[in-house]
C-alpha cells in the first residue's frame, strides 16, 4: 500500500484538503465500485424493468410505455432527494470506518437486496416499490463514492481520476445491459446484476478505509439546520451556481438528443431498422467517448485548466447536435454520435473535476455534490417536457436538435462566468 493510499489516523485529516496523489489501486478500486453501481441501475433500467411492464401492463389496464414511464418517473423523483441527502448524512457520520465507506457498503448490500425484491415482484405496485427501493440504496452508495474524490484526491489528479470514474460508468452501463440480456430470465437477470454490484464494491470497502470525521468536528445536529442546509445561495455561491447550470443545460441538450432518437430514425431518416440503429448509434458513441474521457481528464491536470475543456467540449457537442438538424441520413447521424461521443468524453471528466473545486467547504462535500448531481438527473424529468411539444407542434425534429444545440451552447460559453478556476 502506498503513502497515498495508506489509512489517514488523524480524526480531522477528513476535512482537510488532500495533498498527496492516490495511486492506482485507491483509483481503480472506486472506479470498479462506481462502475458496479452503475451495472445495479443499468440492467434494470435497459432491458429488466421493460420486460416486466410487457408482462404486467394487461392486468394493470394500461400501455407498457405508461407503466414503465410511471415507475421510472417515480423512481427518478426518489433519486433527486435521495442523492443529496445521503451525502449529507455521510457528511457527518462519525465512525471507526470512515464517513463514506460505511454508507457505500450499506447502500450497496441494500441496492443488492432491492434487486432482489424486483426481481421476485408480481405486479406493478411491487415493481415500482422495488425501483424506488434500488434508487434509494444505490444512490447512498453512489453518493459516497462521488464525495470520496475531493476527501481524498488532490486538485491537480482530479481530473484523471474523474476520467477512470467516467469510464467505469460507461462500461457499466455495458456491463449492466449485457447482464441483463444473458442471464436467462427476469429473475436471474436481476440476480446478476445484484452479485456483481456486491463484488464490484468489496474491493474497495474492503482494502481502503476512508478518512473519519471526529465527534468534535461534526456541527450540532437539528433537522431544521439540517434541512436548510441544502439550498446554496447562488448569490453567496456565485460559481458553484454557474457550474451547477452548466452541467444541467449541457445535460438537459443531451438529454433531448436522446430521447426521440428511436422515432428519429424511423420517421425522419427511414432507417429500415430503428432498432438495430440505435444499437449501432450507442456502440459508436460509447467508443469515441471512452476514446476521450481518460484523456481529456489526463491532459486537463497537466495543462492545469478546466475551463477551455469545458468549454470547448461543449461547442463540439452542440455543433454535433445541429448537424442532426442539417445533415439527417444516416451517415449525419453516425457521424454526429462519433463527434457527441468525443465531446461528452472529455465533458464527463473534466466537468467533474471542476465541480470538485467549486465546493464552499469540507464539511458539506457529500451534501453539494449531491445537490451537483441533481443536474444530472432533473433533464430526465425536463426533457421529455419541453421535447414533446416541439416534436408535435413546434416544427418536429429540425427544431428540436436546433433547440438541443442552442441549450448545449450555452451551458458550454456560461462556464466563462466561473471565476475561481481557470
Amino acid at each position: 500500500m502506498t503513502t497515498a493510499e495508506r489509512p489517514a489516523d488523524r480524526p480531522l485529516d477528513a476535512l482537510a484538503e488532500p495533498v498527496e496523489r492516490v495511486g492506482r489501486g485507491w483509483t481503480s478500486a472506486l472506479a470498479l465500485a462506481n462502475g458496479a453501481i452503475w451495472v445495479g441501475w443499468y440492467g434494470p433500467l435497459q432491458i429488466l424493468l421493460a420486460s416486466q411492464a410487457t408482462d404486467f401492463a394487461p392486468d394493470a389496464g394500461m400501455s407498457k410505455e405508461t407503466m414503465l414511464a410511471w415507475v421510472t418517473g417515480a423512481g427518478a423523483v426518489v433519486s433527486l432527494v435521495a442523492n443529496p441527502f445521503f451525502g449529507a448524512l455521510s457528511d457527518r457520520t462519525v465512525s471507526r470506518r470512515g464517513r463514506r465507506t460505511p454508507w457505500i457498503a450499506a447502500g450497496t448490500a441494500g441496492g443488492a437486496l432491492s434487486l432482489l425484491l424486483l426481481g421476485g415482484a408480481g405486479g406493478v405496485w411491487t415493481m415500482a416499490l422495488g425501483w424506488c427501493l434500488v434508487q434509494l440504496t444505490l444512490n447512498a452508495a453512489f453518493a459516497a463514492v462521488t464525495a470520496a474524490v475531493p476527501d481524498r484526491v488532490p486538485p491537480s489528479q482530479r481530473g484523471s481520476v474523474g476520467g477512470w470514474l467516467g469510464a467505469a460508468q460507461i462500461l457499466g452501463v455495458v456491463g449492466g445491459t449485457g447482464l441483463a440480456t444473458v442471464a436467462g430470465g427476469i429473475g436471474a437477470g436481476y440476480a446478476a446484476c445484484a452479485v456483481f454490484t456486491v463484488v464490484g464494491v468489496l474491493p474497495y470497502v474492503l482494502r481502503h478505509r476512508d478518512l473519519r470525521l471526529s465527534a468534535a468536528a461534526r456541527p450540532p445536529w437539528s433537522w431544521r439546520g439540517f434541512l436548510a442546509g441544502f439550498w446554496l445561495s447562488p448569490r453567496r455561491h456565485p460559481d458553484l451556481g454557474w457550474a451547477w447550470l452548466t452541467r444541467f443545460l449541457i445535460n438537459l441538450s443531451n438529454g433531448l438528443v436522446l430521447l426521440y432518437l428511436l422515432y428519429y430514425l424511423r420517421d425522419r431518416i427511414g432507417y429500415h431498422d430503428p432498432d438495430q440503429g440505435v444499437l449501432v448509434l450507442t456502440a459508436v458513441n460509447g467508443i469515441t467517448l471512452l476514446a476521450t474521457v481518460v484523456v481529456g481528464g489526463v491532459w486537463s491536470d497537466r495543462v492545469g485548466r478546466r475551463k477551455p475543456f469545458v468549454i470547448w467540449s461543449g461547442v463540439l457537442m452542440a455543433l454535433a447536435t445541429a448537424a442532426l438538424s442539417g445533415w439527417q441520413t444516416w451517415t449525419g447521424t453516425v457521424v454526429a454520435a462519433a463527434v457527441l461521443g468525443v465531446g461528452f468524453g472529455v465533458f464527463t471528466s473534466v466537468d467533474f473535476a471542476l465541480m470538485t473545486h467549486v465546493l464552499p467547504k469540507a464539511l458539506d462535500r457529500g451534501k453539494d455534490l449531491g445537490v451537483i448531481n441533481v443536474a444530472n438527473a432533473l433533464p430526465q424529468v425536463a426533457a421529455p417536457a419541453l421535447a414533446a411539444p416541439i416534436v408535435t407542434y413546434l416544427g418536429g425534429y429540425r427544431v428540436l436538435y436546433l433547440v438541443a444545440a442552442v441549450v448545449g451552447l450555452a451551458g458550454a460559453l456560461l462556464v466563462v462566468r466561473i471565476r475561481g478556476v481557470d
